[in-house]
Formats: structure tokens, sequence, C-alpha cells
């Protein structure tokens, strides 16, 4: 096709981070599959490899016809299909929907970044997958009574506007602070479920990591999301409302390795930016002034634990280097 358009360097550098991504779930997967004797739950899990394989295929041929080399990502090196259950019953959904949340956010920024025709198709396809898949998961958690649903509340009979400035302090006179509204209850609580899954993936991982500073590193991860569990906590008791709670999925006594320390390391890695994420949507949403402080304390902890992690990841050769802005010469290459 002689006027074919060419990739993109945006379009690059979004597909080589959805192959790590893609490949990456798809090790957790397979493993998830493996050791699942829920048969709604394997079945949930085997239709998303199988609507996977192909969309990395179809990547993996998008950079070679643009004759550029595709990333290594992961492979069949960085999973143990033969190790004993590291997570009971329960965790595999819960955890593989907590990475459609962080797919259905990327696959959005990526399309921004997306002008090629096949390429905004491709990510609209797979968006329509991954948020297919969050639906069953979700459903599937809350039939088998994995997930609990957030407090209820009476529904408001009129409207009205902020008129005074007061609101934004969260305190009155004698220091009394306003109660949460549902926005700012609505972020909190999405911060807390997601750390639990955290605290339990987090004590998975250090129970089985080879290398010995990669095990003090998720640690460290555990430690990160309990203290971010406790201080949330106390916000919904000074409300009077009871901290969520997810039953099941706990982490069982294997030490034996399901995946690479590199794969535990990329994840954790992921699990991190969609944190920073979430913290960067609770300052700019939260109208309480000691709510949008504690996001950004948060948002710091979790920033220096990713860079920690990086160093890691780096200092291991575990890190691929993203494409470079090459464009030396780019004339005569055309």
């Amino acid at each position: 096709m002689p006027n074919k358009i060419r990739m993109s360097s945006t379009e690059l550098g979004s597909l080589w981070m959805t192959h790590h991504k893609k490949t990456m779930i798809m090790r957790i997967l397979e493993y998830f599959i493996e050791k699942s004797d829920d048969h709604k739950a394997k079945n949930l899990m085997n239709g998303l490899w199988k609507q996977l394989k192909p969309k990395v295929i179809e990547l993996e041929t998008m950079l070679q016809n643009e004759g550029a080399a595709p990333p290594i990502g992961f492979t069949k090196e960085d999973v143990n299909l033969e190790v004993p259950r590291l997570f009971e019953n329960g965790f595999d959904i819960m955890f593989c929907r907590v990475l459609k949340e962080i797919s259905m956010g990327m696959y959005v920024l990526h399309m921004t970044t997306a002008y090629r025709e096949d390429i905004i198709k491709y990510y609209k396809q797979l968006t329509d997958i991954t948020q297919t898949y969050y639906y069953h998961f979700t459903q599937y958690l809350l039939e088998e009574g994995f997930l609990p649903r957030p407090t209820y509340v009476n529904m408001p009979k009129s409207v009205s506007y902020l008129t005074d400035n007061s609101y934004l302090k969260g305190t009155n006179l004698f220091g009394h602070k306003r109660g949460l509204n549902t926005v700012e209850f609505g972020l909190l609580y999405h911060a807390f479920e997601t750390n639990i899954t955290g605290i339990q993936l987090m004590t998975g991982f250090a129970q089985c990591a080879k290398n010995e500073e990669v095990k003090k590193y998720f640690t460290k991860g555990k430690d990160l999301s309990k203290e971010i569990l406790k201080e949330t906590g106390e916000i919904f008791l000074d409300n009077d409302i009871q901290s969520p709670a997810t039953p099941g999925g706990t982490v069982t006594s294997s030490k034996e390795a399901p995946f690479s320390d590199k794969l535990m390391m990329f994840c954790t890695y992921l699990l991190c930016g969609f944190s920073l994420g979430g913290e960067g949507f609770s300052t700019s949403l939260n109208l309480r002034n000691d709510l949008i402080t504690k996001s950004g304390v948060f948002a710091k902890d979790v920033y220096e634990f990713t860079h920690e992690g990086i160093k890691i990841m780096i200092s291991n050769g575990w890190l691929e280097e993203p494409p470079r802005m090459d464009i030396n010469n780019l004339n005569n290459n055309n």
C-alpha cells in the first residue's frame, strides 16, 4: 500500500507498554486457570485468555510490519504452573478485576495518543473486551459473596449550592469536621477496597520471592497498604461508617513462586501507577482540605515506593528499555 501511514512515536510507545501488560496478564491467568477448582471462575479467566491471545499476536504483527522489534514482555519462563496454589478461591477473580480496572484507564490514555485508524480500532476492541470481563468479574464476586457493596445512604430530596468556604476547611469554629460527601466517600472506598487486595498480593509475593531484596520490597509494600487502610479506616470511623471488608481470597502457606521475581516486580510497578492515578483524582475531587492533604501524603509514599522498585528492576536487568525517540536521519530512511 503506497500511501500507508507510518506508526507514530506515541503509538509505538503505547503498543510497547500494552504488550508488557497483556503478556503479564496472560501469564497470571495461566497460573490462576491451572489452580482454580471453581468451574465458573475458571471459565471466565479462560475466556479472557482466549480473547487476549490473538490481540497480542495482532500487536506483535503491527510492530513487525513497521520494522520494529517487538518487546520480550513476559513469556512461559515467567510462570510456573507446577507449584502449589498461592491464593485461596476468590482472590484470582478479585485480582483479575483490579487488572481490568488498570486496563480501562490505560486504554483511555493510549487511545488519546493514537491517530492511525487501525490502532484506534485496536484499542477500542481491547476496551470492549476489558469492560465485558470487568462486568463479569464484578458479578461473580458479588454473587459469591467476595465483594461487599458500598454503604447505602438516604437519597437527597432537594439540591443546593455551596455558599460558604468553610465547607473546604471541613471544620467549624469548634473544630468539628463536616461529614464526608458521597464523592469523597467513593474515592476513599475505592482506595480501601484495592488496598485490601494489595495487602493479600504483597503478602503472597513476599512469601515466595527468591531475591532477598525483592522479598523485603514486597513486605514494605504490604506495610504501605496496611498504613493506607489504617488511616482510611479511621476516617470512616470518624464519620460513623463501618470499614468495608472482602472475605476469602487469603494467602496459602506455599513458599514456591508461581511467577518470576521480574514479573511480580513489574506487576507491582503497574499497581503503583494505578494507585498514584487514584490519589491524583482524590486531590482534585475531594473538597475537604484534610482529605486533600492525606491524599498528597499517600501519593508521596507510593511514589517513593515505586521509585525504589524501579531501581531494583534496573539493578537486576528486569526492566526493558522503552523505544527511544530516535529521529536522526529519519528522512533518509523513508
